[in-house]
């Protein structure tokens, strides 16, 4: 079997194209794909099948899609249901976009070794993949997220291609290919630095002058800027005379990177907050991210970006720091790093950030002092250009917020945390974190309390384990509180978890608070979910429905679905399974459904009501 991205979503087995239509159905499909066997989240297909405004029944369409899509391609392909999303596997098939980005790799490693003639042949036989306009037959919502990123990997492999005949005196042959592309790519100056290059070698010197000057004046129309370096230097060398000694278009082009900026902007920054210490579990985690972040883990052109999604108290930011620090020897350019989310959980203006980034990657004297934010980007977009960097930006709330902070070329990796998906990290990996297993949480339970602390008291560490339910920051706040006490027992904290009442005001430790940490993506919940969430909670412990939900909230079941899918794009919510009608099912992680009754509670006059607090205490234990 055969799947095609590189124009419209298509499959063929036996050489056949496979038959069936609709423009959603192809972009499930699409997804599916280009996540590589990875899981590809409810949300993400979502926002890719209906953008912003996706319909009410959005749980049950999508099982329909999936539902659809295993008839039709059959036992060869495999797609199963991994929350928060679903994942394919496609066994022995191909898909044209994984052998245009190995042709492409192998055609670039080529270039670099100058072996000109088998570049050029593996660099066209990438091209030959494609078959149009990626995506043709999806939705506008899936060409918008990943369209851009395939054409500007065709458009490299262009350059490489066009960069190996050059080195092979080929110039009259490329020039009027090259005269459409820099029509078709007025802002490549890589392209133009090429076409310059085959028109000094074919005596047209005035031409290529020309050329230069054309290119200045589109660069300084269309985004303010001046040439960069490479297409200053083919300048420079068409006055010399020695444009036309090159081997290739450029020197930079000839290695197939892009040169590295000049002058005090290339300093290396290094903004990584330390690493953890006793970092513990999360190795298949940690594994993808370092692999999908170095620059072997992607197609050539393909920009490396992770994003890193879970609940409150997941270790998302650890993971990440550590994944970074791990990393750290293939970005020699630098690392940036920027908490996007202010002390007191609200989320910082990107113009903000983007101000502390631009001081770290250049002279602070040339950062302006503005709320232009399309200024800040331009000179962001500008340092971060051809250069090897790491930027992690931590706790992203959303696309207005993180898409002015992500480059907008290839080099540079870009590592995200948040809460739930992006749809602004196109083409992202992304790492769903779920809570620990039993024996990870008993060895971060240790590496915080101290190895002996917990090996004398293995009943009680246990029940910590078990009173925490995986959740990172509950874990390492009892560790501290162990190790902070030497002479107090695991035992006795381990009895005053055991009270569901008090458990969250027992998970408390200097600045870190599970109460605390929660509360930011409750306040940002619309004031219709925030006020319904602690009566959802009283539904119990199991998975429920969103027809269980309605009933309960006196709520048409639609309205209760739409309600339930917001809380869990928050991450205050899983999606657990179907029920028997196929319908999504929906659970509390065990601490956040104590956090919702604590805020029920909150609300409750303080008078001590005896009778109010007997029903809260029967709602942590029993579903009514």
């Amino acid at each position: 079997m055969e799947f095609r991205v590189l124009g419209p979503v298509e499959v063929r087995r036996d050489g056949h194209r496979v038959a069936f239509s609709g423009a959603k159905l192809h972009t499930v499909l699409a997804a599916l794909l280009l996540a590589r066997e990875e899981v590809v989240s409810d949300e993400r297909l979502c926002r890719l099948l209906w953008g912003w405004a996706p319909p009410a029944t959005v749980s049950a369409q999508l099982y329909t899609y999936i539902s659809r899509l295993r008839k039709i391609l059959g036992a060869e392909v495999v797609i199963d249901r991994r929350p928060p999303g679903y994942a394919m596997s496609i066994g022995n098939a191909t898909v044209d976009l994984n052998e245009f980005e190995k042709l492409a790799l192998d055609g670039r490693e080529a270039l670099i070794k100058e072996d000109f003639e088998r570049a050029g042949e593996l660099l066209r036989d990438a091209l030959a993949r494609w078959n149009g306009q990626p995506f043709a037959n999806a939705t506008e919502y899936l060409a918008d997220a990943e369209a851009p990123r395939l054409t500007e990997a065709r458009a490299v492999t262009l350059e490489h291609r066009i960069a190996a005949d050059l080195a092979l005196g080929r110039h009259e042959q490329i020039t009027g290919e090259l005269t459409g592309l820099v029509a078709e790519f007025p802002l490549r100056e890589r392209i133009r630095c090429q076409l310059m290059t085959a028109l000094c070698r074919s005596g047209r010197q005035a031409d290529a002058i020309h050329l230069y000057h054309h290119g200045r004046a589109v660069l300084a129309d269309e985004l303010g800027v001046n040439p960069g370096e490479e297409l200053r230097a083919t300048y420079r060398a068409l006055l010399d005379g020695t444009l036309d000694r090159w081997p290739g278009s450029a020197p930079a082009a000839r290695a197939g990177a892009r040169p590295r900026a000049a002058g005090p902007s290339a300093g290396t920054p290094a903004m990584l907050p330390p690493d953890t210490v006793d970092f513990t579990g999360r190795e298949p985690e940690l594994e993808l991210v370092c692999r999908a972040l170095t620059p072997d883990g992607q197609g050539a052109g393909r920009p490396r970006r992770v994003l890193v999604t879970g609940m409150a108290g997941l270790g998302k930011t650890a993971l990440a720091v550590h994944a970074a620090h791990r990393c750290q020897r293939h970005f020699p350019d630098g690392q940036l790093y920027a908490d996007l989310r202010a002390a007191d959980g609200t989320p910082r203006h990107p113009a903000r950030v983007l101000r502390r980034l631009l001081r770290a990657l250049g002279p602070t004297d040339d950062v302006p002092v503005t709320d232009d934010q399309d200024q800040l980007v331009r000179l962001y977009r500008e340092r971060t250009r051809g250069r090897q960097l790491l930027i992690v930006l931590d706790n992203a709330s959303g696309a207005a917020q993180l898409g002015p902070l992500l480059p907008n070329t290839p080099e540079p990796a870009v590592l995200v945390t948040g809460r739930t998906a992006l749809p602004t990290v196109a083409g992202a990996h992304t790492v769903a974190l779920a809570p620990l297993e039993p024996r990870d949480s008993l060895e971060l339970l240790a590496a915080a309390a101290g190895p002996a602390r917990v090996a004398g008291a293995p009943r009680a560490a246990s029940a910590i384990v078990e009173h925490c339910a995986g959740l990172p920051l509950a874990l390492r706040i009892v560790g501290t509180r162990i190790a902070a006490r030497p002479h107090c027992t695991p035992d006795r904290l381990a009895r005053r978890l055991a009270d569901p009442v008090t458990r969250l005001r027992e998970l408390h430790s200097g600045d870190m608070d599970v109460h605390t940490s929660l509360l930011p993506s409750w306040r940002a919940l619309e004031p219709g979910v925030r006020a319904v969430f602690p009566a959802l909670a009283a539904l119990g412990p199991e998975p429920f429905p969103a027809a269980e939900a309605a009933t309960a909230l006196d709520l048409p079941e639609a309205e209760a679905e739409r309600m339930l899918e917001a809380l869990a794009d928050a991450a205050l919510l899983e999606v657990s399974g179907a029920d028997e009608w196929g319908q999504p099912c929906y659970l509390f992680h065990p601490l956040v459904r104590l956090f919702a009754l604590s805020l029920e509670e909150a609300r409750a006059p303080l008078s001590g009501d005896r009778a109010g607090r007997t029903e809260h205490n029967r709602r942590l234990t029993h579903r009514p």
